[in-house]
């Protein structure tokens, strides 16, 4: 990898929940073609079963991962929730912790910035995503996105902002919120995922909303059921003519050692290298 880019570039284009409740399901979830499976210890678990589903969930990770090119991420609970504060002190207690863990209701840097110290003093690499969902993250969004070099993507929350923003959760009524956090996401160099589409019976519905949130800067979409993520995969997915382009600019760039390259009468800067590698990551994950 070049050390044109800070952070890990890998295939996003696709996530999937599975309840850490239930840990014979992981298995199911890192087969159904998503990208990320992240083992759920937040919303998705009543708060009875928290500590329950905590253990099974870290006791996933005992054994090394096989090499599938799937991202596994634990969501915990929010670091200013007493379920939070437990899920990271469990974490900080295994010789075996997540590859990586996901943040969510965010509000502000400093949240980001302690996890990330606990973890540096225990001396885990796991690396963090963080889910801007309420209004605080949004006002603080670039300054979060700034605040760790363990953070490798900002995932919009859009059910919990839309109620938070009393708007509708549609498209057009979080078109600013969403902006925001991808103006913030690409400015630290981020990668940048969008909500799940929550109707299952609507693919075409989804099939927009994926393209929209392409069109807008994100890398990639959630999904709620397996079924939506061949869908998902194919709007994220570069097509052979960006895939080829994408191997030329890069294989341009490092030839001339430079910070601007021509390509087919098109000037083409650095910044960009980041989009190409990600691509080809991407490919790299099809077998391309």
């Amino acid at each position: 990898m070049s050390d044109n880019t800070p952070h890990a570039v890998r295939p996003r284009r696709s996530f999937i929940f599975t309840p850490g409740l239930k840990p014979e399901m992981f298995p199911k979830a890192l087969a159904c073609g998503a990208d990320i499976v992240c083992v759920e210890l937040e919303d998705g678990i009543a708060p009875k079963d928290k500590a329950e589903a905590r253990r099974r969930a870290l006791a996933l990770f005992e054994t090394p991962p096989e090499a599938d090119g799937v991202e596994r991420i634990v969501r915990i609970n929010s670091m200013r929730e007493a379920f939070g504060i437990a899920d990271v002190q469990a974490v900080l207690a295994t010789d075996t912790p997540p590859p990586a863990l996901m943040m969510p209701k965010v509000r502000t840097p400093d949240e980001v910035v302690l996890l990330d110290q606990l973890l540096t003093e225990r001396g885990h690499p796991t690396r963090l995503h963080v889910i801007i969902e309420t209004n605080a993250g949004l006002e603080a969004a670039h300054d979060i996105a700034g605040c760790s070099p363990r953070i490798d993507a900002l995932f919009f929350g859009g059910v919990d902002m839309a109620a938070e923003l009393r708007c509708e959760n549609a498209w057009e009524p979080l078109l600013y919120a969403r902006s925001r956090v991808v103006h913030a996401a690409a400015g630290a160099g981020l990668d940048v995922i969008d909500v799940p589409y929550l109707d299952l019976d609507d693919p075409e519905g989804m099939a927009v909303a994926a393209q929209q949130a392409r069109a807008l800067g994100f890398v990639g979409k959630g999904a709620i059921h397996p079924k939506q993520i061949a869908a998902i995969n194919g709007v994220f997915t570069p097509t052979e003519d960006e895939i080829a382009r994408a191997r030329r600019i890069i294989t341009t760039f490092e030839e001339a050692d430079t910070g601007l390259v021509v390509i087919d009468g098109k000037l083409i800067e650095k910044p960009v290298l980041r989009d190409m590698y990600r691509i080809l990551a991407v490919a790299d994950r099809m077998g391309a």
